[in-house]
């Protein structure tokens, strides 16, 4: 089922704007309703004003009316098992289950899955009363 998720990504990853540093980035997220909201990387001049694929795809998850993320696809154009970088984990984090599944790619499709725990362990969240 990762499959639609990767080609979402990919398709956003061909759609990136990144004339600075040559490096395209797609991400796709899937919700708890199976919507994929995708999203690239988009630079700016001034360094570093721009922002991450992981960025645009929250963006457009939340204006969807949000939830919870089932499931993430990362992909780069020029490296296999591209990672979301700490500040879109931390992004992330706000809206992914510690189960939610973490889809590393490569141009050609998924590579490795892990547990979005297992790369983002302890990040800060506020204390919600019980």
């Amino acid at each position: 089922m990762a499959q639609d998720l990767f080609e979402a990504a990919r398709a956003a990853m061909a759609r990136a704007h990144a004339p600075y540093s040559h490096f395209p980035v797609g991400a796709a997220l899937r919700d708890g309703a199976g919507g994929i909201h995708a999203g690239c990387n988009v630079e700016n001049a001034s360094y570093p004003e721009g922002w991450c694929a992981e960025t645009t795809a929250l963006g457009r998850f939340v204006m969807a009316g949000g939830g919870q993320i089932t499931e993430i696809a990362v992909v780069a154009q020029k490296m296999a098992r591209i990672m979301p970088c700490g500040g879109c984990r931390q992004r992330l984090a706000e809206f992914a289950a510690p189960d939610a599944r973490l889809h590393l790619c490569d141009a050609t499709g998924v590579v490795e899955t892990v547990a979005f725990a297992d790369i983002f362990p302890r990040g800060f969240g506020l204390e919600r009363p019980a």
